[in-house]
């Protein structure tokens, strides 16, 4: 006797029709017609059951405080990073904990049961970290929640940060931050990353740097990355996030810089909403979109993952945890209009998030984790085309969240009334 079987559901790699049946929070079986019985079964009647939704590049100390102390009213990177230092003094651990915990039950009922988050660690009161290892374990019986040591304003530009950092370590956060291309020179980013890669491998942890977030083409900091962490084997450990500048590089320089990244093993983290609205401010027209090579580091055979960024912040002032959102904007501005190009972009809210944050048994398979979300739709391209509605999200096998289904009832002059119509 199984806890769960939810029968006749299609799978994101095409299988149709399958049966998972599920026992103390894990996938114990994936087949037709499962000769079992269980104390619940649920109908998926054809419709997509995916593992969940994972978000490799968040930001939770900053997320649902839009308008404090004021709003971004150029809605530049810059005028986000300034109107954060001015929010900084006025935080207090409670409203952290209070919104990001608020953040985290949007986030469930949308499917989204993983999500990276970069922590802000030039404060030296370590507010944000403080309070996000608080939430980090609050969520854990039904989201997963890793911590980067994030310098916002520069490791080695901001003093104390070095230390802050070493300190946020200590203290249990998951990842090594940084952003090379804030720094006061090409130089001292540079020397930024060296440092922060040799303190991953010292300790034992991955790296995720925010990387050239510039529409400067000049601004090379994944080169540098992609060096250290083949000098130092740290191989499948690294993110370079954002990676905007690439699209303004030369197609020359692209070219070698793709081979030295899948060398050296370095995922790629774009962030499609706040990429295009953040890059090609300086621009009339033609006007960039800033978003990294998304394709061609594909074809190269470098990871790519999509992540949302921010929500409602000083950055950006829309959002609403929706990964789907996600891809869908991403397969836009890249272009990934073939059928294998937008199940890629599926891929990169789901699996290859989950392979870049180390996440343990997931996928829909036998002796994986029971986490899963039954989307109304067929297939990956049909849930991204209707930014599908999440029927049911589960935690180690038990239902977390529900939605009801999206369905509209139409009672057009000259026609037969429709009942259940979904576009």
């Amino acid at each position: 006797m199984l806890d769960l079987i939810i029968r006749h559901a299609n799978l994101p790699d095409g299988r149709q029709d399958v049966d998972v049946g599920i026992q103390q929070g894990r996938i114990v079986a994936v087949e037709p017609g499962l000769a079992a019985q269980a104390a619940e079964e649920l109908d998926a009647a054809g419709q997509l059951l995916s593992p969940p939704f994972v978000d490799a590049h968040f930001h939770m100390d900053a997320t649902l405080s839009h308008g404090l102390p004021r709003v971004n009213q150029s809605g530049t990177l810059l005028e986000g990073i300034a109107l954060w230092g001015e929010l900084k003094p006025l935080l207090t651990q409670e409203a952290l904990v209070e919104r990001a915990l608020a953040y985290c039950d949007w986030a469930v009922a949308k499917g989204l049961l993983a999500i990276r988050t970069h922590v802000d660690v030039c404060d030296p009161r370590l507010l944000a970290v403080e309070a996000l290892l608080h939430v980090r374990e609050r969520v854990k019986p039904y989201l997963d929640l890793q911590l980067v040591a994030f310098p916002q304003d520069g490791v080695l530009r901001s003093p104390g940060a070095w230390q802050h950092l070493q300190r946020a370590l200590d203290m249990g956060v998951d990842v090594v931050g940084g952003i090379p291309h804030f720094e006061r020179t090409m130089e001292q980013g540079a020397e930024s990353v060296r440092l922060l890669c040799e303190l991953a491998a010292e300790r034992g942890l991955r790296v995720d740097m925010h990387c050239d977030e510039t529409d400067d083409p000049l601004s090379r900091h994944i080169e540098t990355l992609a060096f250290h962490t083949q000098r130092l084997g740290l191989q499948g450990r690294v993110a370079g996030s954002h990676l905007t500048s690439m699209h303004s590089m030369d197609n020359y320089y692209v070219s070698k810089l793709l081979l030295l990244m899948k060398e050296a093993g370095v995922a790629a983290i774009a962030n499609p909403l706040i990429n295009i609205t953040l890059q090609g401010r300086h621009d009339t027209y033609p006007k960039r979109r800033g978003m990294t090579r998304v394709p061609e580091l594909l074809a190269a055979g470098v990871p790519v993952a999509f992540g949302h960024d921010c929500v409602m912040d000083p950055w950006y002032s829309l959002g609403s945890a929706d990964m789907l959102e996600v891809a869908h904007m991403g397969l836009h501005v890249a272009q990934m209009t073939s059928q294998a190009a937008m199940r890629q972009c599926f891929e990169a809210v789901t699996t290859t998030p989950a392979t870049i944050l180390g996440l343990d048994g997931y996928g829909i398979a036998p002796g994986c984790r029971a986490d899963l979300v039954l989307l109304q739709a067929r297939d990956p391209i049909e849930a991204i085309r209707l930014r599908a509605t999440r029927l049911a999200v589960f935690r180690r096998g038990r239902c977390v969240a529900r939605t009801p289904a999206a369905i509209s009832q139409l009672s057009l002059p000259g026609r037969p009334a429709q009942t259940g119509f979904q576009p």
